[in-house]
């Protein structure tokens, strides 16, 4: 294969003057740079910093492989402080901060409401435009009588439970007595 193309051809003989283990070399310290200054590591930044086509990183599995392992970890901060931060726990942090902030907001809405109603009864009650006095009193014997609903309706609901069983046990003594002529008087 033959190509007339100047910068071709240029590539191909650099590509024959270098030795292999070079650009090995220079793989690897760029990899030990991005890892040390917490930049990007990808085929196309590493191979870009080393100063070699992409072609040879896919054709170097084991070079291909610690590029990956890097880009997979979290990067590091400058001056080897531990792991920055990533985007996707600032994405976590922010999705936690909102649900936080929703809380927040729907407990502050109850608050005013019940601040607005203890003091529109204090207003109601300093106006002398407010109900009776009795209020209490009659707050109870509601909740008397709202009791006393709840206490009869169990009970009729006891009553038609035992109708419902009376009736039940109706039905099948008649049809025992019907099964046997000879019972009948």
């Amino acid at each position: 294969m033959t190509s007339t193309d100047p910068a071709v051809q240029a590539m191909l003989e650099g590509r024959r003057a270098e030795p292999a283990g070079r650009r090995r070399q220079r793989v690897l310290a760029a990899l030990d740079e991005a890892a040390k200054d917490g930049s990007e590591a990808s085929v196309a930044a590493i191979a870009r910093r080393a100063g070699v086509d992409r072609t040879f990183l896919y054709r170097h599995r084991d070079l291909l492989g610690q590029i990956r392992a890097q880009a997979a970890e979290p990067p590091t901060v400058p001056g080897g402080r531990g792991p920055a931060v990533s985007r996707a726990s600032l994405q976590a942090d922010l999705v936690s901060a909102d649900a936080r902030t929703a809380r927040l907001a729907a407990q502050v809405r109850r608050l005013e409401g019940r601040l607005s109603e203890v003091l529109g009864e204090q207003v109601w009650r300093e106006s002398g435009i407010g109900g009776p006095d009795d209020t209490e009193q009659l707050q109870a014997r509601i909740t008397s009588l709202e009791q006393q609903v709840v206490d009869l309706e169990l009970k009729l609901q006891d009553q038609g439970d035992e109708l419902n069983a009376s009736r039940a046990t109706n039905r099948e003594l008649m049809a025992q007595l019907n099964r046997d002529p000879n019972r009948r008087h």
